[in-house]
């Protein structure tokens, strides 16, 4: 089967959050199961500077005037099945051709024009669907998150006869992110007047790409199935509950997976000692290089709890920073790694200085050190408000750190919290808790304290998260599935 798939960012080449890490992963376990998988990515510059043996295979004319060349090559570094990844480029410096963030400016303000770069990837993706590579036709179009949400409105709306519509499947990895605009760019985007109405983008009288995607799809997926679930519900649908709901029947939850060419304590070349379930006396080894590495004092017997990131309200920042007393207190030791929220950051930078050889962090993002942080920890903390699927508890679980994690979205899927009795049948992996409190998570933080005193069951728990199946291969499985029941429909 064909496959175009369409995202923004694709690891390892552009990564700013875990949609990277599925566009980068999924074509390859896609090709696994027997389906041909090209990707489209607008043309940053570090898709352009890897695309290989490129050729124009086509251009269009988006609604606003602006020419779009569509290079057809080969992405350096992502595989693609029996070789790199075949891939679709828009070539058009004038939209993409963009130092640092692809999204915003150096003072983070979202570029003015985000809603012509990302319709244009849009037109691409229809533009490719009604024929303009003459070599290849997708059989369904592939949409990831708001960047790419305006392409199933494009082909439903597709200004001319076609021999047959080609289908396309929209997956939401964070609702919470709509890709909203003024409504004075709807007449910029070329879709009909009628489209800018309840019944299509229309959103608090403005334009959300988001919503196109969600209306207009043939069908919607997302990253988890608790995830499927929530976002029907007033509390995490982000307006767009009602819309879910009624199309709870064409939405399906299917659980992210760890790409394990990647992430493998085993095989890993990012940390500084190797190890496995079996052999584990490795991870020791990297705790100690990772303490040194981060300024903490270097004591083998004090628990290290770690977050890698986004530094949002999202990801439970809040309870982090109320918690971190809770941890010092007890004799452990915390580590942040990412970005985000200034003041947030600034919080966190305070707790340093309070708690020097106890409590560090790297801001910014340093994908080698996320994977030293993982080996070198033993407890991985995902307090977050609302998580669709989350990876860092996954990679947590692959490297032997413990995932605590609030009890929702993927979150709930992949950890199963240590109790009397999931301690007595071996099948805890972590620690879960309910409510967003600060109490709740500081309950969570003492059971895990708790455990680690306890050095036997600590290390059945850790052997369990270590050995659950995280690959793609079952997801792939599911999307095909789906794939074919919506090119046969």
């Amino acid at each position: 089967m064909r496959v175009l798939q369409v995202s923004a960012e694709i690891f390892p080449l552009l990564k700013t959050g875990g949609l990277a890490d599925i566009a980068g992963a999924l074509p390859q376990a896609l090709a696994g199961v027997g389906c041909n998988v090209r990707a489209l990515l607008p043309g940053f510059p570090a898709i352009g500077q890897v695309l290989q043996a490129s050729r124009v295979v086509g251009e269009f004319r988006t609604p606003w005037g602006e020419s779009v060349a569509v290079r057809l090559g080969q992405l350096a570094g992502v595989s693609g099945g029996a070789g790199p990844l075949s891939a679709y480029m828009l070539d058009a410096p004038g939209l993409f051709d963009r130092p640092g963030n692809p999204y915003e400016d150096a003072a983070r303000r979202p570029y003015a024009d985000n809603h012509r770069r990302f319709a244009a990837l849009g037109w691409a993706a229809a533009h490719l669907a009604y024929g303009l590579d003459s070599d290849w036709t997708p059989q369904l179009v592939h949409c990831h998150d708001w960047h790419s949400a305006l392409a199933p409105a494009c082909l439903k709306l597709w200004p001319r006869p076609t021999p047959a519509a080609v289908p396309s499947l929209y997956t939401v990895h964070n609702l919470a992110y709509h890709g909203v605009f003024d409504a004075s760019v709807f007449g910029e985007l070329g879709l009909p007047p009628a489209a800018f109405a309840v019944d299509g983008l229309e959103f608090h009288g403005q334009v959300s790409f988001m919503k196109a995607g969600l209306y207009y799809a043939d069908h919607i997926s997302t990253v988890s199935p608790t995830y499927a679930r929530e976002i029907q519900t007033p509390e995490q649908g982000c307006g767009l509950d009602g819309l879910l709901r009624a199309r709870w029947d064409q939405l399906t939850g299917i659980l992210n997976a760890v790409d394990e060419a990647v992430w493998d304590p085993a095989k890993d070349a990012h940390i500084s000692h190797r190890y496995r379930p079996e052999r584990l006396a490795g991870k020791a080894l990297c705790k100690a290089a990772l303490q040194g590495h981060s300024g903490l004092d270097q004591q083998a017997d004090a628990p290290l709890f770690a977050m890698v990131s986004r530094i949002t309200e999202q990801k439970g920042l809040p309870l982090l920073l109320a918690g971190v007393e809770e941890i010092v207190a007890r004799g452990g030791q915390l580590l942040v790694l990412g970005s985000g929220d200034a003041d947030l950051e600034q919080a966190l930078q305070q707790q340093c200085q309070r708690h020097p050889g106890r409590v560090a962090v790297h801001l910014g993002y340093d994908e080698a050190l996320a994977h030293r942080i993982f080996a070198g920890s033993d407890i991985t903390l995902v307090p977050s408000l609302f998580e669709p699927c989350g990876l860092t508890q996954m990679y947590g679980l692959k490297y032997g750190s413990l995932p605590l994690v609030r009890g929702v979205g993927g979150l709930a899927d992949t950890v199963t919290d240590a109790d009397l009795a999931t301690l007595e049948d071996q099948t805890a992996t972590g620690f879960v808790f309910g409510p967003f409190t600060d109490a709740a998570y500081q309950h969570a933080l003492r059971r895990a304290f708790a455990l680690y005193r306890r050095p036997a069951a600590w290390a059945r728990v850790r052997q369990t998260g270590m050995r659950q199946p995280l690959g793609w291969a079952r997801a792939a499985q599911a999307y095909r599935a789906l794939y074919q029941r919506m090119v046969a429909h």
